[in-house]
């Protein structure tokens, strides 16, 4: 099997392009700027989304669903929020088709909406239109509600889950009786991302919050995960807003508190997209394909039979038979490949290419010795290794990759997170060794501005864990009490 993908060390996009595609986990689409997520790349967002929906039920959250469509007025509502989407905003303003006469199919002039529709951007408006009438008391408090969903923001670039017109999400809308109860909503379900992105995609990442020129249209705060690609450049793994009251106050959602008085409420909202498909990419594979981690990895063991002969078949397969039962048993996701129509160096080239994390061979060798051939998808090496207690061993290997899959990205990063003392020594990181820089800026927005301008580079994050400390603005020269993260970002 021919993988043709790029080095990435040459071409990093195009690296990119090539794994998603050629390990079937999405392609373009007819609908400009819209992908088709194929089967591969669906089981494992469908993995992303089982383990997060556990874990937001686990913390008190439930489902439900709102409409895609959101009338225009509701945007107007809150400022700063319509100002935010307006320029990405698909704009529904009829109902009808109709025929020209001349077998063309056009817009019917006549029916014409009579206001404009959104298609839904992120659901802040509607959401809270509705909690109006959820609302009335603090006994309807908290109100903890997620929605999966999908959202349309146009696009002029896009790039395969990274960034494409329309995208699958979640998106987390609370309410509650006071500001700090929303605030520990929205720096809980922080730390809820950065446990997933950790301990599921072996992903390190920083948790911080956002500037001003970064912060979400219409919040007051946004806390953020950031994680670092092997290119250099930073993602955004996942978001968490403190609205306060801005999207109550726009919708009149009061409610009245056990003193009798009547409040707004206090709002959080928070969400992930399947920009987790990129970072999981971007962030462990190699030339060989995709590298994935095994908690993760919708086929955790392949196995691919070697043989001569139907007898020897049927031998390795009784042996396999019973090897599924007992992985199975263990909550492991076994294929056997016993395709005929594909020779054994084609299937270990592509489950190489998909990632799976162990690959098992036997032939009849093998059989007579009590043994298979194992490789590992993370360090590509191959070992010969006893069937007694096979399923054991492997059980215990797949967590010995989650693991190594974590330390190599986490040491990466650590590799790439450099201090920088004036804009010289900043700009030469920025373009030579990369990632995270951290450095001094004065707190102003203008500043930020005018580095992102002159760099192409963004604050990140203000790390929740930084130190205090003294110290000059890389640009402008003024004083600063910390420093903070720079990158270059998808």
């Amino acid at each position: 099997m021919s993988k043709g993908i790029t080095s990435k060390n040459e071409d990093y996009s195009q690296w990119y392009n090539d794994i998603v595609i050629k390990a079937d986990l999405a392609e373009h689409s007819s609908v400009k700027g819209c992908m088709v997520i194929k089967p591969y790349g669906y089981s494992i967002w469908e993995k992303i989304q089982s383990v997060l929906d556990q874990k937001f039920k686990d913390t008190g959250h439930s489902n439900a669903y709102f409409p895609l469509f959101i009338p225009k007025s509701f945007f107007s509502k809150e400022a700063s929020h319509v100002e935010g989407f307006a320029t990405e905003c698909a704009v529904v303003t009829h109902y009808r088709l109709k025929n020209d006469g001349n077998g063309n199919i056009i817009v019917d002039e006549t029916a014409k909406l009579e206001e404009e529709l959104i298609v839904r951007p992120t659901s802040e408006t509607i959401i809270w239109n509705t909690y109006k009438g959820w609302i009335q008391s603090y006994r309807d408090l908290p109100l903890l509600i997620n929605q999966w969903a999908n959202v349309v923001r146009w696009e002029m670039r896009t790039r395969l889950f990274l960034r494409t017109t329309e995208f699958l999400w979640q998106e987390g809308h609370t309410a509650h009786a006071t500001a700090d109860e929303a605030i520990a909503e929205t720096r809980q379900m922080l730390d809820v991302y950065a446990d997933f992105a950790e301990n599921w995609m072996a992903v390190p990442v920083v948790k911080g919050i956002k500037t001003p020129n970064e912060r979400f249209a219409g919040a007051l705060d946004t806390y953020c995960i950031e994680a670092l690609m092997q290119d250099g450049k930073a993602l955004q793994a996942g978001t968490s807003h403190f609205l306060g009251q801005n999207f109550a106050k726009a919708f009149d959602v009061k409610f009245t508190n056990k003193e009798g008085k009547i409040e707004h409420v206090w709002a959080s909202s928070w969400g992930v997209s399947t920009r987790l498909m990129g970072a999981l990419i971007m962030a462990h594979s190699d030339d060989a394909g995709l590298v994935l981690p095994p908690k993760l990895a919708p086929i955790q063991v392949v196995i691919v039979p070697i043989y001569k002969n139907d007898d020897e078949l049927q031998k390795i397969s009784t042996f396999v038979d019973e090897l599924k039962l007992k992985l199975k048993g263990l909550g492991i996701s076994v294929k056997y490949d016993d395709r005929d129509t594909q020779r054994p160096g084609f299937k270990f080239a592509e489950y190489e290419l998909k990632g799976v994390p162990i690959r098992l061979a036997i032939g009849g060798r093998d059989m007579e010795n009590g043994t298979v051939e194992l490789a590992r998808r993370d360090t590509r090496e191959k070992q010969t290794v006893p069937q007694e207690g096979l399923d054991m061993y492997i059980a215990q290997l797949l967590e010995d990759i989650q693991s190594n899959i974590f330390n190599k990205a986490l040491n990466f990063r650590t590799e790439h997170i450099t201090e920088a003392n004036s804009y010289n020594e900043f700009r030469e990181l920025l373009d030579g060794k990369a990632g995270f820089i951290s450095a001094h800026w004065d707190g102003t927005p203008e500043t930020e501005q005018k580095i992102k301008e002159e760099t192409k580079a963004t604050i990140r994050c203000i790390p929740l864990d930084n130190k205090l400390e003294d110290g000059l603005c890389i640009y402008s020269g003024k004083p600063s009490t910390q420093r903070v993260l720079f990158a270059r970002a998808y």
